[in-house]
């Protein structure tokens, strides 16, 4: 999916969160009509089709369209944060250890990107590690390797006196993640105030939503967002989570002042 359409269905997601999926909105002359002209209508019924964004069916002849469930999930890069905060943890970790041969790297790499993507901690070179069940990865891992020499999955606990927070201080880089989250903090509060009534002031915001995007993906990209028994002291993701959705709510606002200059 190309940058026009992500930011598209990133303006959609201003106004909702993961229980209330915010009214369906009017394209034509908007915003974003104005912002991506051409092929938005059928951009949009693309979108309705892989179930990303759904049509209200009140209204056939002029048609509105909101945010699905999963079209959210998509904005956020696959996650929705309170949920991720609020799951169960059942005090055990589950590890992936590996070793596997310079002869394969295009499959150590292919490893390690899944682990990533999944958000595991690295807590060494070919020692990973998860608070949640494996239940996927022992499908998809097993299935590629049988090798107990090369990989295995391991359901464990520390036994030298080693803490569940001196784990998550090795296995995940906070540190960055703290810095990242500082960085879009000042993003948000640069968030414009100005109606949307000259092209200055729509593009100002197209600008800042562009910046506000690509800060918000990268900073979730590498926050595991763990149980919250397992945040670490100082995480600042759920106070940053909030602020989000307040910038976001005003800048929804801002959206309905639109008029084409």
């Amino acid at each position: 999916m190309n940058d026009q359409t992500n930011e598209f269905l990133h303006y959609l997601a201003w106004n909702t969160d993961g229980s209330n999926l915010g009214p369906f909105r009017l394209l034509t002359d908007s915003f974003e009509s104005w912002a991506y002209p051409g092929d938005l209508m059928r951009q949009a019924e693309r979108l309705a089709q892989r179930q990303l964004i759904e049509r209200d069916p009140k209204h056939p002849r002029k048609p509105r369209y909101r945010l699905t469930h999963e079209g959210l999930l998509h904005t956020l890069g696959g996650h929705y944060p309170p949920d991720r905060w609020a799951r169960k943890w059942d005090g055990q970790w589950r590890m992936v250890v590996f070793d596997i041969s310079k002869g394969h790297n295009t499959l150590r790499q292919a490893l390690l990107r899944y682990l990533r993507q999944r958000g595991f901690g690295c807590l060494q070179d070919s020692v990973w590690i998860t608070p949640d069940p494996m239940d996927e990865e022992r499908r998809l891992l097993r299935r590629e390797m049988t090798n107990v020499e090369q990989l295995i999955l391991l359901n464990t606990q520390p036994c030298a006196g080693e803490t569940d927070q001196q784990l998550v201080a090795g296995a995940w880089k906070f540190s960055r993640i703290h810095t990242l989250y500082s960085k879009y903090l000042a993003i948000l509060k640069r968030c414009p105030q100005t109606p949307l009534t000259t092209r200055t002031a729509a593009r100002r915001l197209k600008e800042w939503a562009t910046t506000e995007r690509w800060a918000w993906l990268e900073v979730i990209e590498l926050d595991p967002l763990l149980p919250a028994p397992l945040l670490p002291r100082g995480y600042m993701g759920k106070r940053v989570w909030n602020e989000r959705a307040r910038v976001l709510s005003k800048a929804a606002r801002l959206l309905t002042t639109f008029t084409q200059a």
